[in-house]
């Protein structure tokens, strides 16, 4: 039986553990942590880091944002993966090929970041490219809203081939904004029935399979007045007219685009009434602190039921699969 944890997923200072990494990992309100660059050397030494968690504490659900192209936090010891954008040009010439080497690649990541010691990556993008989007760009799969559905598929497929969970990103779609969520609030103006004819598709068709969904620091003015992850309206919508049953974690907490919410209390008590499961409060220890104490006594079941099922492969042992040497070569060669 699926034990509850924490609802707070945050990081770490470096590549090891401190003590005082140590200390906040053991608090009951903490149930995750992700990875960034700085934790990262290489493949190996990130399984040494999972384990080294995994000894504090057991139940934690360990993530990263490992999408390919520009967003590869590691880099050296795994495959480098080409932006999605790749993947959909391929599909756009020969749709057999791209959905199947889409797939291909969900396996792939799922078996590297399984053998790295981790339960998920935070993929994959859902957004609809617009061309007018300064941070998702080459990260879409297409223009085409039922191409990204389709490769998305294909992807999650994969990924759940080999054993681990799918998030998909960032509901309802942030590929219709100019202005980056980290550093700004954007705004979308776009009349909800074009959200729903466009960037809403891939999560239509997808929420049944999705294990995970992340909603966008960006407001949809037309339908509601409050971010999408501080949105009850918009989180509703996904219960329950997209009927989405798995985990939603919240963006980033200390990005701007959540700074309208409050403080990090606030941001944090806001996220959790529109209906986030977890929370990520990354790059500001004391704002982590705060919003571990914040949620003190706060547990969910949706976190933990995305950790990682099976024995994991090891990490020299991949080469061994053909289908992992044919993908590699394939996804190599398109990263170029």
């Amino acid at each position: 039986m699926t034990q509850p944890i924490g609802p707070v997923m945050l990081d770490l200072e470096g590549p090891q553990l401190t003590n005082a990494d140590k200390r906040l990992l053991k608090d009951p309100a903490v149930g995750g942590v992700i990875l960034f660059a700085r934790n990262v050397e290489d493949a190996y030494q990130v399984r040494k880091l999972c384990d080294s968690i995994r000894r504090v504490r057991g139940d934690l659900l360990l993530g990263i944002d490992q999408e390919g192209g520009r967003v590869q936090r590691i880099k050296q010891g795994v495959t480098r993966l080409p932006a999605m954008a790749r993947l959909g040009e391929l599909f756009a010439s020969d749709p057999v090929a791209g959905v199947s080497l889409a797939k291909d690649t969900g396996w792939l990541l799922g078996m590297e970041m399984a053998a790295c010691g981790l339960d998920i990556s935070f993929a994959p993008v859902l957004d609809v490219e617009s061309g007018v989007s300064s941070v998702i760009g080459e990260r879409s799969f297409s223009s085409d809203p039922i191409h990204v559905a389709k490769l998305g598929h294909a992807f999650i497929e994969g990924l759940h081939e080999a054993g681990m969970a799918a998030v998909g990103k960032h509901f309802p779609g942030h590929g219709g904004v100019a202005a980056d969520s980290h550093v700004a609030l954007p705004v979308d103006d776009r009349p909800l029935a074009e959200l729903k004819a466009r960037d809403l598709v891939p999560f239509r068709e997808l929420a049944g399979v999705l294990n995970g969904v992340m909603p966008a620091h960006v407001i949809y003015s037309a339908f509601d007045k409050r971010p999408a992850g501080f949105s009850p309206t918009w989180l509703g919508m996904l219960r329950e007219s997209l009927g989405f049953k798995g985990c939603i974690f919240s963006d980033d907490l200390s990005m701007t685009g959540a700074h309208e919410a409050g403080g990090p209390t606030e941001r944090a008590k806001a996220a959790l009434t529109a209906g986030c499961d977890m929370l990520l409060i990354c790059n500001d220890r004391a704002a982590a602190l705060e919003v571990v104490h914040a949620c003190e006594g706060v547990s969910n079941k949706r976190p933990a039921k995305l950790r990682y099922g099976r024995a994991r492969p090891d990490i020299d042992a991949l080469a061994a699969l053909g289908r992992w040497r044919r993908t590699h070569a394939k996804l190599e060669a398109l990263a170029n």
